[in-house]
């Protein structure tokens, strides 16, 4: 991308839920952009000890239950 995201933050009515793991080289960015994001339908979600590829290939540590919980409570 060429323009950053958050340009447009406070513009922003989507629900958005983000899930990184803690050790991943660019979850300082996420962080950030959750912050900046003040809205209730605005959530970060941080897996400990996990790393990016973690969250592919590990199906015993990606929150599944969150995931469903978030999209039935937004996505209506």
């Amino acid at each position: 991308m060429n323009m950053s995201v958050l340009v447009y933050r406070n513009k922003s009515r989507s629900a958005t839920l983000k899930i990184h793991g803690d050790k991943t080289h660019y979850c300082y960015f996420s962080k950030d952009a959750s912050k900046k994001l003040k809205d209730d339908n605005k959530e970060l979600m941080l897996i400990k000890g996990a790393v990016h590829t973690d969250l592919y290939d590990r199906t015993d540590i990606i929150p599944f239950d969150k995931i469903v919980s978030f999209f039935k409570t937004y996505l209506k």
